[in-house]
């Protein structure tokens, strides 16, 4: 095998990512090589590319997410592979879905910002779920009385929703034009059957704890979720502080490598 061949380190890389069964970066690739058959940077991009290339028309695809590259099934196929495991997912929570969106578009956020924009309290299931599920950490302490803690996304959070940086995040106006169809009632209604396809076992509020999510999920289809169980979340925002001087959290705090720049 010619290592400086892109076709020839392109069905490395495969291999790799295959047995890997989750995301590597490309410094995590890198120390894959001994140091006399370690292809050029220039050679190893291109490599990627004539794998993305290879994948076209296949049932998978190559995606770069928050910490890395990974090889998975393309969103169309999900309705039908989901059918693979027998138990029926749980929905997600309209509370914990609104939760979930407010930290993802306007972090830092605090707990008690969440519950100005929802009009009711966050229940303590909602944020200690999505902190062990490495969705969001706190990364600092609002300089008001009280000091509460702010709360804001993980690469994991990325990861789970197939996002190389927030960036990638869709926007709510964007959301709103895809005009979900109207539900008679927004707390009882159905998740659409391909949106429940997609979405993992959840914690909703005064349940017991849900098992760690194993499928990669779309966040536009999470919101669009959450558009169609109740229209009236506020968007604007406007009473809570642009500005607010940030503490730094302390040292002591765990996987502070895990903040996002």
């Amino acid at each position: 095998m010619n290592l400086n061949e892109p076709r020839d380190l392109a069905s490395l890389i495969e291999a790799f990512l295959l047995a890997s069964g989750k995301p590597q970066s490309l410094e995590r690739l890198y120390e894959l090589f001994e140091e006399a058959e370690r292809p050029e940077p220039k050679v190893f991009k291109k490599a990627l590319e004539v794998l993305g290339k290879s994948c076209s028309g296949r049932a998978f695809e190559l995606k770069e997410v928050a910490t890395g590259y990974r090889l998975q099934i393309r969103e169309t196929f999900a309705p039908w592979v989901g059918r693979l495991w027998e138990e029926r997912p749980q929905r997600y929570s309209r509370a914990l879905l609104e939760t979930m969106a407010l930290i993802a578009y306007r972090q830092p956020i605090t707990r008690g910002e969440i519950e100005d924009v929802r009009g009711v309290a966050v229940n303590s299931n909602i944020i200690k779920t999505l902190m062990e599920r490495e969705w969001i950490r706190i990364v600092g302490y609002r300089e008001v009385p009280g000091r509460p803690a702010m709360f804001a996304t993980t690469k994991a959070f990325l990861d789970h929703f197939n996002l190389k940086s927030l960036e990638e995040l869709p926007a709510l106006a964007e959301l709103r034009e895809m005009e979900p169809e109207p539900l008679l009632d927004p707390d009882d209604a159905p998740v659409p059957a391909h949106l429940q396809a997609l979405a993992d076992a959840s914690l909703g509020e005064g349940e017991a704890e849900a098992e760690v999510p194993k499928d990669e999920t779309s966040f536009r289809s999470l919101l669009v979720e959450l558009d169609a169980m109740e229209e009236g979340l506020k968007t604007d925002f406007d009473d809570l502080r642009e500005e607010e001087d940030v503490v730094e959290p302390e040292a002591s705090l765990e996987d502070e490598g895990k903040l996002q720049t």
